[in-house]
């Protein structure tokens, strides 16, 4: 069968395993059912995610123009603590700034290669933590807001990282870490305007079961630009990543913007 669209990061559903799908305009593709599996993927051309031109893509699925004017790529978007809609102060659409920063936001340790924190909207509890193919993941706290999450995560950064290693992540070369008490000593360390906001009731811990079939031995990321073709036996997908059985990887989310056609 063949399938043909812009590729967007993968939709998924929390389960065992995680469900993932790969959704175009006219179709859907339930990645699970093709492990094990020969999967062709071929370079077609591009589309902005947010003008929808053939134009070539520089960051987060959008052109160049489009991604130093809308809203969704402003600088609040990678460093949280430069939100400033609680001010009623505009970067570059506040009516839009205000509908993403001024919800509950959640700070959270996650393992994906080494323990991290992070940040993400609480309506992407536990999307959030999927994407990043994190194998347990625990909220520290939860704030009104996305600036108080920035600053939250810019003063834990001094302890811990905030990156994640993806070839370590893909060979699931992860340390076991006890994130209940990891939580529990991050507490001395979050600004006095968020102290409030903890609860010292053991939050829920979230073990996340992906679908792979065998974890590689290395790992070699695809480049559609310079490889257009490539066929490959589908043997896991994590984060958002699809793992080839010869250790080539695939990561979607990176390739948002770009059309493909993909033949199984």
């Amino acid at each position: 069968m063949q399938y043909e669209g812009v590729l967007t990061k993968m939709q998924t559903e929390f389960g065992t395993p995680i469900q993932y799908y790969l959704v175009f305009d006219s179709s859907f593709l339930n990645m699970n059912q093709l492990l094990g599996r020969d999967v062709e993927l071929n370079f077609i051309g591009f589309k902005c995610l947010s003008c929808g031109k053939n134009k070539k893509i520089f960051r987060m699925g959008f052109c160049y123009d489009c991604f130093y004017s809308t809203p969704a790529a402003g600088d609040w978007i990678m460093r949280p603590e430069l939100s400033t809609a609680h001010l009623d102060v505009e970067d570059r659409d506040l009516e839009y700034e205000k509908r993403v920063q001024l919800q509950p936001h959640v700070v959270y340790l996650a393992s994906s290669s080494d323990v991290k924190v992070g940040v993400t909207r609480k309506t992407q509890v536990p999307t959030r933590w999927i994407d990043q193919g994190a194998t347990q993941a625990m909220p520290l706290v939860e704030v009104p807001n996305r600036y108080l999450a920035g600053i939250t995560e810019v003063a834990l950064k001094e302890y811990l990282g905030d990156k994640i290693n993806w070839k370590k992540m893909l060979l699931n070369n992860v340390p076991p870490i006890d994130l209940a008490v990891k939580r529990n000593e991050m507490q001395a360390y979050l600004p006095d305007e968020v102290q409030p906001y903890f609860d010292a009731t053991p939050e829920q811990l979230y073990a996340l079961d992906y679908p792979i079939l065998e974890y590689p031995k290395n790992v070699t990321s695809l480049n559609l630009i310079k490889t257009p073709t490539y066929t490959g036996k589908l043997t896991g997908i994590k984060g958002q990543y699809f793992i080839f059985e010869d250790g080539t990887v695939f990561n979607v989310r990176s390739n948002e913007g770009h059309v493909v056609q993909i033949n199984v």
